[in-house]
C-alpha cells in the first residue's frame, strides 16, 4: 500500500453521523435517528421523495443546521454543540457548496468569484490547484468573463471550482443540475464524477433525478426521515422504480 492510500486508510471518514435526529417546532420529526457514514473520495447521491428528509439530511451533515439528537462529525471534528460562528469557520475551513443556483456576484468575473470566500477568509488561495480544477472544468479561457457572459453549465462549472478552492473535506451538492439543460447537465455531472475518481474529491448529492443519483457510487434512498434502502453502483432504472414505490409524500 502506498504511503498516499496509508493515510487515506488511517483518516476519518469525511462525514460520520450517528443516530441523528431532527425534530421541528409542532412535532415534525423530518429525521428519524439516521446513522451515516461517506468515505473520503466516494460520490453519494441521496434521493427521496418530497418531504422524506433529504434536504434536512444534509442541511444537518454540512452544519447549516444542528440535529435534536445524535452526532455529526466532519473529517473527524465534532460539530454537535457548537455556535453558529464555530459552526462558520468548520464549514468554511472543510465543507463546499454547490446548489441549484449559481450564487455568483455579477459584478466580478469568474476568477475573482471563485476566490472571493478564500479572500473573505484571509486565505491564501492555492493557484496551481485552482489552475487544475480551472483546467479539469474548461474554463480556462472564461476566467475573466463576468456571469452574465457565461452560460448556465459554465456559471456552475464556476460555482463547482469555487466550491472545490478551499480543498474541503466533502463538497454538498443540492440539485445542482435543477437548473441546467440535459447537455449542461451531462457535463456537470461528468465532471462531479471525475473530480472523485481523478482527483479524491468527496461528493454528496441530494437529487430528485434518478438518472443524475445514478452518477454516484452509491445512492440512498429516503422516506418518512429514514434511509430505507442503500444501492452500490446504482442504476437510473432502478432508482426510478424505487421511488415509485415510495409515492410522493
Amino acid at each position: 500500500m502506498s504511503a498516499t492510500a496509508t493515510d487515506t486508510a488511517r483518516r476519518a471518514p469525511a462525514i460520520a453521523l450517528a443516530d441523528v435526529g431532527k425534530t421541528y417546532a409542532g412535532g415534525v420529526r423530518a429525521l428519524d435517528d439516521v446513522s451515516l457514514t461517506v468515505e473520503h473520495g466516494t460520490f453519494l447521491a441521496v434521493m427521496g421523495p418530497s418531504g422524506s428528509g433529504k434536504s434536512t439530511l444534509m442541511h444537518c451533515a454540512a452544519g447549516l443546521d444542528t440535529p435534536t439528537s445524535g452526532s455529526v462529525r466532519i473529517d473527524g471534528r465534532e460539530i454537535t454543540g457548537l455556535n453558529e460562528a464555530r459552526r462558520t469557520e468548520l464549514r468554511r475551513e472543510h465543507v463546499g457548496f454547490v446548489f441549484q443556483a449559481y450564487n455568483l456576484i455579477p459584478s466580478l468575473s469568474a476568477e475573482d468569484n471563485i476566490t472571493l470566500p478564500l479572500r473573505l477568509a484571509g486565505r491564501r488561495p492555492d493557484q496551481d490547484w485552482i489552475r487544475t480544477l480551472v483546467e479539469r472544468v474548461g474554463l480556462s479561457g472564461r476566467l475573466h468573463h463576468r456571469p452574465a457572459e457565461l452560460s448556465g453549465g459554465q456559471q456552475q462549472r464556476a460555482a463547482l471550482v469555487r466550491a472545490l478552492a478551499a480543498h474541503p473535506a466533502v463538497v454538498f451538492a443540492d440539485e445542482p443540475t435543477g437548473a441546467l439543460d440535459l447537455r449542461s447537465a451531462h457535463q456537470v455531472l461528468d465532471l462531479l464524477r471525475a473530480l472523485v475518481d481523478d482527483l479524491g474529491q468527496t461528493v454528496v448529492m441530494v437529487t430528485h433525478d434518478p438518472a443524475a443519483a445514478a452518477r454516484a457510487h452509491t445512492a440512498l434512498v429516503m422516506a418518512d426521515g429514514r434511509v430505507v434502502e442503500t444501492l452500490h453502483n446504482p442504476v437510473a432504472s432502478q432508482l426510478a422504480a424505487r421511488l415509485a414505490t415510495l409515492g410522493d409524500r
